[in-house]
């Protein structure tokens, strides 16, 4: 059926910039907003933890300063944030109720065992990583090489290390197009974080890892599935192993 012509002079509007550009702009400072607290639900931010600076959130999520800001402030409007003029935002709580990270609630993947879980990484990481290198193109390769360097100023903080090495995952996750895939692979990444945080803490952990994205990275530029493949396997290998190394001290 034809639409009806507009009336002379008369404008959609969303054809407005300026609307346009405000619906752009509260999205995106939703989608932070809705980063963080998955960030504080899957325990990679605790309460009294110290959020990096504006500038540094940036980077970590390849967003402007403008649309953190604007995130941060939502999040303190609520009191999950305290935002206080010349110190760093602070996480004031985390009772922030039911938050949905991939295709389950916050910590449901916990209650599984460790091998479990890892069988499953395996199993599931290979496929996406495979299809994520045979997807990728110039645009997905310089979002990861921006999320590396993003990486190398937080080779001496566990917290903010955890934040950017989230967005470089799920970034690689994404690559493959199968969004059911990616967003299981992003509940399975959060398995059991704190004891990543501690693992993290451990001295030289946080530089190894960054060179396993590193090569990770280099794989995935060639496009070379199997390859990108087997780096991953490799870098899960050592998560696996130092989490089960924590865990079996605890008991």
């Amino acid at each position: 059926m034809p639409h009806a012509p507009k009336a002379s002079g008369s404008v959609r509007v969303t054809e407005l910039p300026t609307f346009r550009e405000a619906i752009v702009k509260h999205s995106l400072t939703n989608a932070i907003s809705e980063k963080i607290l998955s960030l504080i639900a899957s325990g990679i931010l605790q309460a009294g933890d110290a959020l990096p600076s504006e500038r540094e959130l940036a980077d970590a999520l390849n967003v402007s300063r403008a649309a953190v800001r604007g995130g941060l402030q939502n999040l303190a409007a609520r009191g999950i944030l305290d935002i206080s003029q010349g110190a760093r935002t602070r996480v004031r709580r985390c009772d922030i109720g039911s938050v949905t990270i991939g295709i389950a609630t916050a910590r449901a993947i916990d209650v599984y065992d460790i091998e479990s879980v890892h069988a499953a990484r395996i199993l599931v990481e290979r496929q996406v990583v495979s299809d994520a290198a045979r997807n990728m193109d110039a645009r997905r390769i310089a979002l990861l090489d921006a999320l590396l360097d993003a990486q190398k100023n937080t080779l001496d903080d566990p917290v903010r290390f955890l934040i950017c090495d989230r967005e470089f995952h799920a970034a690689i996750y994404r690559a493959s197009t199968n969004r059911l895939l990616a967003d299981f692979c992003t509940d399975l990444y959060t398995y059991m974080m704190e004891y990543r945080r501690k693992a993290m803490s451990r001295p030289g952990a946080i530089a190894v890892s960054y060179v396993d994205h590193v090569t990770i990275v280099e794989t995935l530029r060639s496009r070379d599935a199997d390859a990108a493949a087997e780096a991953f396997a490799v870098h899960t290998g050592r998560i696996y192993t130092t989490t089960q190394t924590l865990l079996r001290g605890e008991r």
